[in-house]
């Protein structure tokens, strides 16, 4: 599996986390049966609350993934070439972290995927204010349209590195008969 593949597993699987956390804690019997119908603040200081802990959830999780990542890497060269130096182990990192161009098109062709669906949300969340629903329905379809776009996106980004990932092998497998 691919360094980009592992990134974005851990940013799906992150953004999962958060969402599952949210819908848990916003969704809540107890708290909803607390909530005054119709007041949007609850519900607004909930989702800043929960967008924070997404940002910083993403932050750490990246670091620790990064740093994870880079020990595996350093252990599996020195275990190679147990006369490697750290220079050398630094290189093997920086090559298996790399991103190219090719990696920025599955990116921005995953982003225009998550886009369209938190567009879409936005879209029917203006409907559900014109068909008189709830001001905290259209804020939940807002948030849940774009933490899913986010998630979604995440899983059309790994489809394409994954056929990027099959076709390399075929190129090689071609090349060595």
């Amino acid at each position: 599996m691919s360094y980009q593949e592992k990134r974005t597993i851990t940013t799906i699987v992150t953004g999962l986390l958060v969402l599952a956390a949210y819908c848990l804690y916003a969704f809540n019997p107890v708290r909803l049966s607390a909530l005054t119908p119709g007041d949007l603040k609850p519900w607004a200081v909930t989702m800043l609350i929960f967008i924070g802990i997404g940002v910083g959830a993403s932050i750490i999780i990246q670091i620790v993934f990064h740093i994870l990542m880079s020990i595996s890497i350093a252990i599996k060269e020195k275990m190679r070439n147990m006369e490697c130096d750290d220079k050398e182990i630094e290189k093997t990192i920086g090559a298996e972290m790399i991103e190219d161009e090719r990696d920025k098109l599955i990116e921005l062709k995953a982003s225009k995927v998550g886009f369209g669906i938190a567009g879409g949300g936005f879209l029917l969340a203006l409907v559900s204010i014109v068909l008189k629903y709830s001001p905290v329905v259209m804020l939940n379809i807002l948030f849940l349209s774009m933490s899913l776009g986010s998630i979604i996106e995440g899983f059309v980004q790994l489809t394409f590195n994954r056929r990027r990932s099959e076709e390399h092998t075929s190129e090689l497998q071609s090349h060595h008969p």
